[in-house]
């Protein structure tokens, strides 16, 4: 079996595989396999680790720490940081790889881990597999009689800890120097909503230092009150303060800091179809390409035809638009949701990073949001997600596959119609769009409501 979905492996605390006995197992294979692959045998392999702010987050991090080095593996401790963070270190600490403890937008009781590379990009499918094949052999075998599970090192061999006291300030400053020189944010009122998660710190103060006048909210974590209807998932309480305020733009973060969505002056989101626009037909250089998903909005695909930007989609998940980007040799690529790749300025999708770009168009073309995001128009879209009792495949049903073809039929030529299978949960997604928001909506539920009733 695959323990990792699109983006890891992720689920509710204390069920598997977010238990301490699975994450200890995981440091400890992950580490077996970075030895093998460590083409420099005068120096043990080492791992950066930074979490959000869930308090699972410090049991799991103990058991991974404990894992890596009872594989003989050194560790870097890097604390609450944004994933984007731990890519830019991994890199900056010339670690083998780099480990994020987080479930992203998902509420506290979740919880999850992903990997990157030591070029600060997402594990190859390759080294993500001999991951995989070990982490199955080692829960087949503590299923067993066979007690040896994990056999110990020499104690001489084992990994040692070292914990980070200048992340942040390096993180902060490596966000800064990715705004141009020649621009500061003097002028500009700027409302963050930190989602209380890994960006509440860093965040506001990257903007303050580039002089924004900044009104940080939801940037005080307990623990349990990430994502908790504040941040990128619920822009709700930006969009009221932005107004309340009077702020210039609104900028809101997800749990572990990688998706942004914006608010205009007027209160009005700007999603990631919306930033991608912005930054491909008005930055500094205009964009060749871009890569959106399956997920991107038709309106931003007939938005860059009229701009003559070309235009591609990718399967959804960040590591697929990277895939697409880097065999067109394009920079700009990202979500819907707000994950926004910018590969001229990070190897990653990076919130703090995107929003500082659509800042720099702001002040480049002394312009509101508002103003750069005219001529852009969203065509109405319903997504629906079905809950299962457990995965199944819609596509194995007639019935379905008919009722599919038969709204695609409808649709054709003036919108379109998506169903996914989520990559971390027993959950359909219906997505539909159309010129006629009526017809959208009914559709989607329409087709939700057949898959509950074939699939239950």
């Amino acid at each position: 079996m695959s323990y990792f979905g699109t983006d890891g492996i992720r689920g509710k605390f204390g069920e598997l595989p977010i238990t301490p006995d699975f994450i200890l197992k995981l440091g400890y294979v992950t580490g077996l396999v970075l030895i093998e692959n460590n083409n420099n045998p005068a120096r043990k392999p080492s791992v950066v680790i930074g979490k959000d702010t869930r308090l699972s987050g410090y049991v799991i991090e103990g058991a991974l720490q404990a894992g890596f080095n009872a594989a003989g593996v050194d560790v870097h401790m890097l604390g609450p940081l944004p994933t984007p963070a731990i890519a830019h270190l991994t890199r900056s600490f010339n670690a083998d790889a780099g480990v994020v403890i987080s479930a992203s937008h998902n509420p506290y009781f979740d919880n999850g881990i992903k990997f990157f590379s030591g070029d600060g990009k997402k594990l190859t499918d390759e080294m993500q597999s001999a991951i995989n094949d070990k982490l199955t052999t080692i829960m087949d075998a503590s299923n067993s009689a066979n007690k040896a599970i994990m056999p110990i090192l020499d104690p001489a061999q084992l990994g040692k800890n070292n914990r980070i006291n200048d992340a942040k300030g390096r993180y902060i400053e490596f966000c800064k120097g990715s705004f141009p020189y020649q621009y500061d944010l003097d002028h500009l009122t700027v409302v963050v909503d930190c989602a209380n998660g890994a960006g509440y710190s860093v965040a506001p103060r990257v903007m303050r230092e580039l002089g924004a006048n900044v009104i940080a909210i939801n940037n005080k974590p307990d623990g349990i009150n990430i994502n908790a209807n504040c941040g990128s998932t619920h822009p709700e309480s930006l969009q009221k303060a932005v107004l309340e305020y009077e702020a210039d733009v609104g900028i809101a973060l997800d749990g572990d800091g990688d998706r942004i969505v914006m608010v205009d002056e007027a209160g009005e989101l700007v999603d990631g179809d919306g930033i991608l626009y912005v930054l491909a037909t008005q930055g500094q250089t205009k964009a060749e390409g871009v890569v959106g998903t399956l997920m991107s909005n038709m309106g931003l695909e007939l938005a860059l035809k009229d701009a003559n930007i070309a235009f591609t989609r990718a399967k959804v998940g960040d590591r697929y638009v990277m895939q697409e980007l880097e065999a067109n040799g394009w920079i700009l690529g990202g979500e819907p949701s707000g994950h926004i790749l910018c590969l001229d300025k990070s190897r990653t999708g990076d919130a703090i990073i995107a929003g500082l770009q659509v800042l720099a168009v702001m002040q480049a073309r002394g312009k509101a949001l508002s103003d750069l995001t005219e001529g852009f128009e969203v065509l109405p879209q319903k997504l629906v997600n079905v809950r299962l009792s457990q995965m199944q495949d819609p596509f194995e049903h007639e019935e379905l596959v008919a009722a599919f073809d038969k709204a695609r039929a409808t649709l054709e030529g003036r919108g379109r119609l998506l169903i996914r299978q989520s990559g971390t949960e027993p959950m359909i997604r219906v997505m539909v769009e159309s010129d006629d928001e009526i017809e959208c909506d009914v559709m989607a539920n329409d087709l939700a409501d057949k898959i509950k009733t074939v699939l239950g």
